[in-house]
């Protein structure tokens, strides 16, 4: 039944497909996606269909991510586009970081917040032309960002079905890019981007992505989608690239220290409860927050929450590797990994006292490390602070030590280098 409808969806034209069946989208490079995926294994994203891995297990993919090159098709980001003569002002207004410094040609990452100085959302932000800006989010964000547009001349466009995207990552992204594009990325910065060509077809390549690893966005239009990917796995052979799913990626993610919405916090606009808010100090992300900013929404409570200080941090721990095996060497057992990064709040305690909560955690295949991202009291938090891990080894719950480490857990120098 299922491939059924596969068969159905892949036999319209891209332009049909997410009108078809609002529940159920497919992005332009879902042709050859669809039949790259050995184990069809899918996961939602966006309303989107992703592949959680392209083949039966997800290693191979994320070794190319470090070690090669990983081709990730990322259409599902939300993409909103912001244009006219107070675009810079109504962003700057927006979001917590200074969009009056960003130049033409850069990007920033950014947290946005209510006005209680709670997280809605967080993404990039690409300035295209002077008045001219892209913003990327996880989730569907246009009412909130047109509501707060409100008396400014602006115009805001939902570019996410209009532009198409891939990312490249790994080491070996940027000879492949410059294999095909028309003028060498040598020279392009972390967090800036530039419009190119591959052949005849546009494009624009961004020095980002989400594996804290060397890599690039490329932005497209939907109809050059299938081109510019057979150009991309022609051109990288030699290079080892790699179709990558989410499997892959989620560990890389948690290696590289970066949040995922809904899983490491809940946005401001859908948590039910107020403890499962979060504001941009309580994430880590106090460096994205500029105060001398004039305003911005959510400022006030922000800085009364820089006056008091934190409650909570989020941090990095690692799960001490002796305690853990001795674990199970008592039940008989050899040491229980996990094949896949996990997505469960886990009880982190000193002592008898719960003082906080790991949200996704991962073996580190190249760390060689049991790794985890936390929310916990800020007294607590301190690098070097020994926690307990809450652990089930063969139904009975265990406690074993944890400690808070600083993260990113994985900051290689190629990620921000340019060739001399």
């Amino acid at each position: 039944m299922f491939n059924a409808a596969i068969f159905s969806i892949e036999s319209m034209s891209y332009e049909n497909k997410f009108t078809a069946n609002t529940q159920l989208k497919v992005s332009p490079f879902f042709e050859r996606t669809s039949k790259l995926n050995e184990s069809q294994e899918w996961r939602r994203w966006s309303g989107y269909l992703s592949a959680t891995n392209y083949e039966l297990h997800h290693d191979n993919e994320y070794f190319a991510i470090r070690t090669k090159a990983a081709l990730l098709d990322i259409t599902p980001l939300k993409k909103y586009i912001i244009e006219g003569a107070d675009a810079q002002i109504f962003l700057d207004r927006l979001v917590t970081r200074n969009i009056g410094i960003c130049k033409v040609g850069q990007v920033m990452y950014t947290p946005w917040c209510d006005e209680f100085g709670k997280m809605i959302d967080d993404g990039t932000i690409q300035r295209l032309s002077e008045n001219k800006f892209r913003i990327t989010s996880a989730e569907p964000n246009f009412d909130w960002i047109k509501h707060n547009a409100t008396g400014m001349n602006v115009t805001i466009t939902d570019d996410s079905f209009t532009t198409a995207a891939l990312a490249l990552q790994g080491p070996n992204s940027r000879a492949i890019l410059n294999a095909v594009s028309s003028y060498s990325l040598n020279s392009l910065k972390f967090f800036w981007m530039m419009d190119t060509s591959f052949g005849d077809i546009p494009v624009s390549i961004s020095r980002t992505g989400y594996t804290g690893d060397l890599g690039y966005e490329i932005w497209m239009d939907p109809k050059d989608a299938l081109t510019v990917w057979d150009l991309l796995l022609e051109k990288g052979k030699s290079f080892g690239i790699t179709p990558t799913g989410l499997h892959a990626l989620d560990i890389a993610r948690i290696e590289a220290g970066l949040i995922l919405l809904d899983v490491d916090y809940v946005s401001s606009r859908h948590a039910i409860i107020e403890s499962r808010k979060s504001s941009p100090y309580e994430l880590g992300l106090g460096w994205a927050v500029k105060m001398k900013k004039k305003d911005f929404i959510g400022k006030q409570a922000l800085e009364a929450e820089v006056a008091r200080g934190p409650e909570w941090d989020f941090v990095g721990i690692e799960i001490q590797w002796h305690e853990l095996e001795k674990h199970f060497r008592k039940a008989g057992l050899a040491p229980g990994l996990p094949g896949t990064a996990w997505r469960t709040s886990t009880p982190l305690y000193k002592g008898s006292e719960q003082v906080g909560y790991a949200t996704s955690g991962t073996w580190s295949p190249i760390l060689k490390r049991y790794i985890a991202l936390a929310h916990v009291k800020s007294e607590y938090a301190g690098e070097g602070s020994e926690l307990m891990f809450e652990l089930k080894v063969e139904h009975f719950q265990k406690l074993t030590p944890a400690k808070v480490v600083k993260t990113p857990f994985f900051d290689p120098e190629r990620k921000r280098s340019c060739p001399a």
